[in-house]
């Protein structure tokens, strides 16, 4: 079952971006994830504006992958940078559908 990580950032210092986008791409690949989107163009469609500097979505084919890749001991300084200059919130989704699983939401 695919997962998918949501990178929401804020960037408060960015000397860390350049070894991070230079690097990190690798160590996706490396678990079998790939970036859907990386985008600075945030528009806020309903609800509040977020204060982001850049949202990026990741694919990766399992949880377990997905975690290989956070634990990896190659990807820790670059995370660590990250989480010094930026005010991260990551989130990870599976890709169940719950319609069906409700009474008001049809299967799709």
């Amino acid at each position: 079952m695919s997962v998918f990580l949501i990178a929401d950032i804020k960037v408060t210092d960015d000397s860390w971006v350049p070894d991070y986008a230079a690097n990190v791409h690798d160590l996706v690949k490396k678990h079998g994830g790939k970036y859907l989107s990386r985008s600075g163009n945030i528009e806020t469609l309903e609800g509040r504006d977020k204060d982001s500097t850049l949202i990026a979505i990741l694919e990766f084919p399992t949880r377990a992958a997905l975690d290989r890749f956070a634990s990896d001991p190659n990807y820790a300084p670059y995370g660590k940078a990250r989480q010094a200059g930026s005010v991260s919130n990551f989130h990870v989704i599976d890709d169940t559908d719950i319609a069906g699983a409700i009474p008001y939401l049809k299967a799709g």
